[in-house]
């Protein structure tokens, strides 16, 4: 009885299966490593990226704020808009008073509506921060903000930016999490000389805060004007 003995695969063979194994374990270590320089880049990149951001402020409780820019100190940009009054509204208007402007995010944003209620509610508050008048500063149509203002028996005049052509000199745009497209949550005390006294944009990431507590809002803006 004969029996036939299996022919093993030639040498050549066997070496180019050796070869090829050898090979795709080199372009697996090739991959992990740029994966790892790809996550450090990364890494650094979004460090970069923060440790570049507007300064924080965390001067009353505990939500912060940015600063953006123009800031403290500065020329407040001359505007001229069409108001939820129907009239037109410039910052000229208030040469002399203290009056605090809030870019919000508008229609969209229950909650910034509801700032401003609340702030009418609070008018001795607002007076014993020293604010002589408010104005608010939106991106939607002036038709559209007249109606709202009218819905919620709100006096406080709402303008209307649309281009953002205001909201841009002023970088309000940057806060919102609409992206750029519309305002964030910030507010700005410009002076009786038309200077910026204080600024909180309160709407940047990664909180996107779209209510500020009045006691909060006050707080902070005496203890940003005081310093």
């Amino acid at each position: 009885m004969s029996t036939t003995a299996k022919k093993k695969p030639p040498l050549r063979r066997q070496d180019a299966a050796l070869a090829a194994a050898e090979q795709a374990q080199k372009r697996r270590r090739v991959t992990w490593l740029l994966s790892g320089i790809a996550a450090v880049v990364a890494l650094a990149v979004l460090y970069a990226v923060f440790s570049t951001s507007p300064a924080k402020n965390t001067s009353s409780g505990g939500t912060s704020y940015d600063v953006g820019s123009p800031g403290v100190g500065k020329n407040a940009p001359a505007f001229t808009l069409t108001a939820s009054t129907g009239k037109q509204i410039s910052l000229s208007d208030y040469r002399g008073k203290n009056v605090l402007l809030y870019f919000q995010e508008g229609l969209t944003c229950q909650p910034c509506w509801d700032q401003i209620a609340d702030l009418e509610k609070s008018a001795a508050k607002v007076k014993a921060a020293g604010v002589d008048d408010i104005v608010s500063i939106t991106t939607d149509p002036a038709d559209l903000i007249t109606r709202k203002t009218n819905d919620m028996g709100l006096s406080t005049p709402v303008l209307s930016d649309p281009n953002l052509k205001i909201s841009k000199q002023y970088e309000t745009n940057q806060y919102g999490m609409m992206g750029t497209s519309r305002d964030g949550h910030s507010f700005l005390l410009v002076g009786p000389d038309g200077t910026i006294r204080w600024r909180a944009d309160y709407g940047g990431a990664p909180d996107y805060t779209m209510y500020v507590a009045v006691d909060k809002l006050f707080g902070d803006l005496k203890a940003g004007v005081k310093s």
